[in-house]
């Protein structure tokens, strides 16, 4: 039987999939200069793996992979790529400028998915795995090979893909959950097995790779370590197809946490998972659930009398880790209109936030104008004005002012000017409402076929000077895409969300043009 003890530290390497995988969810489509700033982040906490994207799938992806190759310090730098010649030269291509670049290329293996996806035979499968894997390790030294559907795949055929997969040169052998199908046991059983049963199973890493839709990719993951394997894919926030991936920071801080029992190093650093999880989470346009482990917005708060009690005599009574050990950090008060430029940008270094100086003036500006508008600006405040930044940098279509008339005698009415491609456009719309009224301008002004599917507002933090946070979701065909804004005024946000989607939908070729009647 294989060895599968672990030392007293074993090192887990972490394959971060958020760019890619958690792209992948619907929505969740992400801009070049979110893509950068989100490897940035990744490569800074000690990030092993960026999963940057699918070369193949769009110019956009090959680009975003190449520059995150280009400019990535300390990460080997993936792109996915399926057992097609094609998609292989294109990954090799994207990698090829980075310090450490893979080809991270995949085939079903499974019964059902030969059967009705693939169309081929076991043994053409074998044949595909030795040509492919053979070309991707002539392009780059460090080719990893996945098994689509492992978890439903005869284990002796899975053994004779993972033998063919090494011997072809791959350096990891990923056995992914593909469709969140298993049980912690079954899948640390499959790990014991196939290294066990494969005779070159010491030449490669073995990597796990788990879909929540169980709600079991974490367990599963961590199962997948007791069964020998020394990689953990995952994505910030769990983001990801269906019900998404394992969460990255609830396996960073279950292993740190319950080191008696996991006496693993991941070389994360974890003060950074609160922003991270931040970041992706407006780049991506997906709000974090209050009761999110780690990172929720609830996870380190007590309401129940009992607890509170606990809590003043002793944190550890019902606190496992340390709001500090995850970058939570108590609100901070000490920032507001009489505050410079030398104190707001020591608050942007200790919020972990780097911009350019272009990108600093602007939020220096916005923040300047929110400090007026507000008694005090919070942590959170600064961080959705950075957030905002970042998504909007080079949008079409800016908001440049907006009134509105609302109450209880109707009809709603506003009037909005934009800017779009360096021409202004005013509008005046009723509708039934405020921001139905504001939605109806818009409209007016940049006529597309687009659905509203999601409007929601909360507040960035607390009190009734709060900024407001929207998030709109947009369909357009069979594209959607979700966009957030934040401004103390609920409207003015919701204005802002609008037209950022828009914006992305225009991003994705979709045509967006503005009523010249309009013109100012």
């Amino acid at each position: 039987m294989a060895n599968t003890t672990h030392s007293a530290k074993d090192r887990v390497v972490i394959f971060d999939t958020t760019l890619r995988d958690g792209e992948q969810c619907p929505g969740a489509t992400m801009t070049l200069d979110e893509k950068l700033a989100v490897a940035e982040l990744l490569d800074g906490m000690g990030v092993d793996i960026i999963e940057a994207g699918f070369p193949i799938a769009s110019n956009g992806d090959f680009e975003a992979v190449s520059e995150i190759a280009r400019r990535t310090q300390r990460a080997t730098v993936a792109g996915l790529a399926r057992a097609i010649p094609a998609d292989i030269a294109r990954a090799g291509e994207a990698v090829r400028h980075a310090q450490r670049g893979r080809i991270h290329t995949f085939v079903s293996t499974s019964a059902i998915h030969l059967a009705h996806q693939m169309r081929k035979t076991q043994d053409e499968v074998i044949e595909i795995i030795l040509k492919t894997v053979t070309q991707a390790r002539d392009l780059v030294e460090d080719v990893e090979w996945s098994a689509m559907d492992a978890t439903r795949t005869d284990i002796d055929y899975l053994c004779r893909c993972v033998e063919a997969a090494i011997r072809s040169g791959a350096t990891t052998i990923n056995l992914p959950d593909t469709v969140g199908y298993a049980t912690p046991q079954e899948y640390g059983a499959m790990f014991r097995a196939v290294r066990e049963r494969v005779p070159n199973a010491d030449k490669a890493i073995f990597s796990v790779h788990c879909h929540n839709d169980l709600g079991l990719a974490v367990a599963n993951s961590l199962a997948g370590l007791e069964g020998g394997a020394r990689q953990i894919e995952c994505t910030v926030n769990g983001i990801g197809e269906r019900a998404g991936n394992a969460a990255l920071e609830e396996i960073v801080m279950a292993i740190r946490t319950r080191a008696d029992v996991m006496p693993y190093d991941t070389g994360i650093d974890t003060t950074m998972l609160t922003r991270a999880s931040k970041l992706v989470s407006h780049a991506a346009n997906f709000p974090v659930q209050y009761n999110k482990a780690i990172v929720g917005r609830n996870a380190f708060a007590h309401e129940s009398g009992i607890h509170q009690d606990g809590m003043l005599k002793h944190s550890e009574t019902y606190e496992i880790m340390t709001p500090a050990s995850v970058g939570l950090a108590k609100t901070s008060l000490v920032m507001g209109k009489h505050s410079g430029r030398a104190a707001f940008k020591s608050k942007l270094s200790e919020l972990g936030l780097s911009l350019s100086d272009n990108q600093f003036q602007d939020v220096f500006e916005r923040f300047k104008d929110l400090a007026d508008r507000k008694k005090h600006v919070y942590d959170e405040d600064i961080e959705a004005l950075v957030d905002e930044n970042r998504a909007t940098a080079h949008d079409r279509i800016k908001l440049m002012s907006l009134s509105v008339i609302a109450g209880t005698r109707g009809p709603q009415r506003a009037t909005m000017k934009i800017e779009m491609d360096g021409r202004t456009f005013t509008e005046e719309a009723d509708g039934n409402g405020p921001v139905d009224a504001v939605f109806n301008a818009i409209h007016a002004m940049v006529p597309h076929d687009a659905v509203l599917e999601l409007y929601q507002v909360h507040a960035v933090t607390e009190g009734t000077d709060a900024q407001a946070e929207v998030s709109v979701r947009l369909k357009a065909g069979e594209r959607s895409v979700t966009a957030r804004g934040a401004d103390p005024d609920t409207l003015v946000a919701s204005a802002k969300a609008y037209l950022s989607a828009l914006n992305k939908l225009s991003a994705a070729s979709v045509r967006l043009h503005a009523q010249h009647a309009a013109v100012v």
